[in-house]
């Protein structure tokens, strides 16, 4: 990928896209699949905000069906199994447990209904090509059985539990990449660090953006036949230079995540709380505790985790989780996000955005308020991503006169994603690599996919590039993959995006020397730049004292 903004103006396109998380990310590998001229741009960093803040599952939504959400639950878990063919090396069955209290809605009769209807609507997960992914019935157990396997669950009003499966993703960061990589390889132009700060109006119609390199400050006009504002958080504040809102409000959901030391076993726990559940993750060896769901009114631009939040957190885990006796200094890190919510006028809390709807909206401007050339899609979720880019270019070729060109993104692996059944491909690997750890080989194999061996290449040519930075397995020559084949800009884009050195918490300050000065050499950073560089990453590890 090559990251120049004036070769990027200097085309007309078919379509302007705008926000590189992972709608924006499928819109345009959709488009670009389907034959069109794809432009790309994104504020931040590919995946930097709301995709790369989530509690890292690709799931059906079993809660949805309490609200009768047949539809979108029924969605959801198709896409499931087409993110398990799509990216076989980053999706992967989690197996839940679920435990039941009392005799109501929480109770075990309730848990396996909603079950029952759950499994009746996937009923095509097993369709996959690779069987170690098959996902089994859902089991029952008693109390006995449920505190065998979790003692540490509360037990006053304990019945028993359900286990069923769910998906888990490696690194929502890399998936989201990938995506964007698969759009370049079919043809699409993409650029982040680019920021849109004004429509081109011509009248009424929408030709294009206005759009500034974040890195520079220069500013280049790109024009499109048709804008697609996919934005997230941002989506709504957006459409303020048209002087002119989407009717749909957007809810801003900010929730948070804490990774900890393990707390369960091999499988996710989801713990009732008042008003809702959390998880209890297993993750590269270490917990994920998420999520937390209250609505938030302020800059999104601003979002970031305070003490308070942890504090809060904690305190509902550990009166949901006893055993966890978890303290302040079992956090390694913290981090948040918030999720764009069509409002639906569902009767949402003034704190708590829990039983706000997860569907999807396509705005088409011209019919809703006569701006031609725009459409906003808002809401939605990492899941069901590629389904929703499908009806947005479905939309976008019916206005650009170009029908009948169907999708293809449900059979088409992404880049990284044609290496058959992981789990022999990961063997091989290791196999291959006989002389490396095999930790090291396996957390490749994972991100990469069928580029493991482009990353390995790069190690040989490095003294010592196959001694890990860190106890997940990561590798000095991940850096300088990123720089040179994925538009790494930043140290914040190599330490928690490209790589997973900085997500399990501050790697410590000699892995952020040798990543920092690398980075330096390699994009010709001056000696400013790379201390500003260490500070602004160095606060992705710390949090507020009081909350905003």
């Amino acid at each position: 990928m090559k990251r120049n903004l004036s070769e990027t103006a200097e085309k007309p396109y078919d379509l302007l896209i705008i926000g590189g998380g992972i709608s924006g990310a499928c819109i345009a590998w959709d488009a670009a699949l389907r034959g069109l001229k794809v432009a790309l741009v994104e504020k931040g960093d590919f995946g930097g905000a709301t995709s790369s803040a989530t509690s890292k599952l690709v799931h059906g939504g079993l809660r949805y069906l309490r609200n009768f959400e047949i539809s979108l639950v029924r969605n959801a878990l198709r896409e499931r199994r087409i993110w398990m063919t799509l990216a076989p090396h980053l999706v992967y069955p989690l197996p839940f447990l679920m435990p039941a209290y009392g005799h109501l809605a929480k109770g075990l009769f309730a848990l396996k209904s909603g079950l029952t209807i759950y499994e009746a609507l996937s009923f095509d997960r097993n369709w996959l090509l690779d069987g170690d992914k098959a996902i089994p019935p859902f089991e029952t157990f008693s109390k006995e059985e449920t505190l065998a396997l979790e003692p540490g669950l509360e037990k006053k009003g304990l019945t028993g539990a359900v286990l069923f499966h769910d998906c888990q993703m490696y690194s929502p960061e890399r998936l989201t990449l990938e995506v964007i990589l698969s759009a370049v390889e079919m043809g699409a132009e993409v650029m982040n660090y680019a920021e849109v700060t004004r429509f081109v109006k011509e009248g009424e119609l929408v030709s294009g953006a206005v759009v500034k390199d974040v890195l520079t400050g220069k500013e280049e006009t790109i024009r499109a036949a048709l804008t697609i504002n996919a934005a997230g958080p941002w989506a709504d504040l957006l459409l303020n230079s048209l002087t002119e809102r989407s009717r749909s409000k957007l809810i801003r959901s900010k929730g948070i995540h804490l990774i900890t030391r393990a707390l369960s076993g091999e499988q996710a726990v989801a713990v009732p709380k008042t008003g809702g559940h959390f998880f209890i993750l297993p993750w590269r060896g270490y917990s994920i505790l998420g999520t937390t769901d209250t609505i938030y009114e302020g800059d999104p631009d601003d979002v970031h985790v305070t003490e308070k939040d942890i504090e809060d957190f904690l305190h509902v885990v550990n009166e949901g989780f006893p055993g966890a006796e978890l303290t302040r200094d079992d956090v390694l890190y913290a981090y948040c996000g918030l999720r764009p919510l069509v409002d639906d006028q569902t009767d949402v809390q003034a704190t708590s955005s829990y039983d706000a709807s997860r569907k999807s909206e396509i705005y088409d401007h011209d019919e809703k308020s006569g701006i031609k050339g725009l459409l906003s899609v808002i809401g939605g979720k990492y899941t069901t991503s590629r389904y929703l880019a499908e009806e947005t270019v479905d939309l976008a070729l019916r206005k650009l006169g170009k029908e009948g060109v169907e999708c293809q993104t449900h059979a088409m692996p992404l880049v990284g994603g044609e290496i058959g059944r992981f789990s022999s491909f990961c063997r091989r690997q290791q196999k291959r690599y006989a002389d490396v750890d095999p930790k090291v080989v396996a957390n490749l194999c994972r991100n990469y996919g069928s580029r493991a061996d482009e990353v390995m290449d790069i190690a040989k040519l490095q003294k010592n590039g196959f001694v890990p930075l860190t106890e997940g397995g990561d590798l000095l020559s991940e850096v300088l993959f990123a720089v040179r084949f994925e538009m790494a800009q930043t140290l914040d884009d190599v330490l928690f995006r490209r790589t997973g050195i900085g997500t399990l918490g501050d790697p410590g300050e000699e892995v952020i020397t040798k990543v920092s000065k690398l980075m330096a050499k390699e994009l010709g950073w001056s000696q400013d730049r790379l201390n500003a560089e260490i500070v602004h990453a160095m606060r992705r590890f710390e949090t507020v004292k009081v909350a905003n």
